[in-house]
């Protein structure tokens, strides 16, 4: 079976508060019914002023997913023993990417230490670095230091999750509770350049570049050779589309095709020429974004037959601002005539 991915940004750009936290909740719900069914992973991300509301605390929302459910499981249970579904609490939930020099490396420790246990170790953070110099202005960071800060980082994490006593920044410091995941909660380094490939080879941590780039896991494997360590990738598809399901895509292209749009448009106002990403689109009109392929709107059959040639699957239902209804009806097409026929 592929691995399956429900990705949310929780992007709105017409969002009143009100209207934004019935997204949010939505999107918990959303991510109950997804591990009800057996999806790998949702997929979240970090970006700071955007907007059109973009999520900025991908953490904060890991720890809702898990929190509802790890309740599912446990009131699920009854019901899997009188033959109902199996108990959720399986998901995991990818925070793609955690813009690591943003952040205090110390109390990162400790959220994602508490994430880990919460969860019993279903927390993957792939740090990066971003790509936005206006984030690091908001916060006060130097953008020039921004490679300096990913390596305090992730030299500190992985010494704070020992749980001994270290120096940080000419302290002695220690760091507790210690995670559940031993020897550390999963944790990649993510990137398109030869220094992210070059830092993960460094640590001896998995790598996650932003796009296929073979060269990179090339160069990645050179660098563990000469430093002596272990690490493996995760390497993006050719193609990665970002998928909604219909039962009429040409209506579903019709009705909503501006909400692919705009998040096309708003990742390609973000990417500078030296930026490669899995998620890249040069598209101008709806009809541009529907030819290149970047989004796609499948029928079930269709979405079966991308998976069985090979395609991992990534379910985008709330992309751009779409309606939750209309995301409902594409996770429940998902869930209920594609799901199944892949565990078949």
């Amino acid at each position: 079976m592929p691995v399956t991915v429900v990705r949310f940004n929780l992007v709105d750009p017409a969002a009143t508060p009100d209207t934004l936290s019935a997204r949010y909740r939505a999107a918990l719900e959303m991510a109950v019914y997804a591990d009800d069914r057996g999806v790998s992973t949702i997929q979240t991300e970090e970006h700071h002023g955007a907007a059109n509301n973009w999520l900025p605390s991908p953490f904060a929302f890991a720890g809702a997913v898990f929190g509802a459910t790890q309740r599912g499981a446990a009131a699920r249970s009854a019901s899997v023993r009188g033959g109902g579904r199996e108990p959720g609490g399986r998901i995991t939930v990818t925070v793609s990417a955690v813009i690591g020099p943003l952040h205090d490396p110390l109390r990162l420790a400790e959220d994602i230490a508490v994430l880990d246990l919460l969860s019993g170790g279903r927390l993957v953070t792939v740090t990066g670095i971003g790509y936005r110099p206006e984030e690091y202005a908001a916060f006060g960071v130097e953008w020039t230091r921004r490679g300096k800060l990913q390596d305090e980082l992730l030299e500190t994490l992985l010494k704070a999750w020992t749980g001994e006593e270290f120096s940080h920044r000419g302290r002695t410091v220690r760091v507790t509770p210690r995670p559940h995941t031993r020897p550390h909660p999963l944790l990649l380094v993510g990137g398109s350049s030869r220094a992210a490939a070059r830092r993960a080879a460094r640590f001896g941590l998995p790598f996650f570049p932003s796009a296929h780039l073979p060269e990179l896991e090339a160069y990645y494997d050179e660098k563990r050779a000469e430093y002596g360590t272990e690490g493996w990738t995760m390497m993006p598809a050719a193609k990665t589309p970002l998928l909604h399901l219909s039962e009429d895509p040409d209506r579903t292209w019709a009705a909503y095709g501006e909400h692919f749009l705009h998040e096309a448009r708003t990742y390609a106002s973000w990417q500078s020429g030296d930026i490669r990403s899995a998620v890249r689109s040069a598209a101008t009109t709806v009809d541009e974004l529907r030819a290149e392929g970047v989004y796609r709107v499948l029928t079930p059959d269709a979405c079966v037959a991308l998976a069985e040639s090979g395609a991992n699957l990534v379910l985008h239902p709330l992309v751009g601002g779409m309606p939750v209804d209309e995301g409902w009806r594409s996770l429940r097409l998902f869930g209920e005539n594609v799901l199944p026929r892949l565990k078949q």
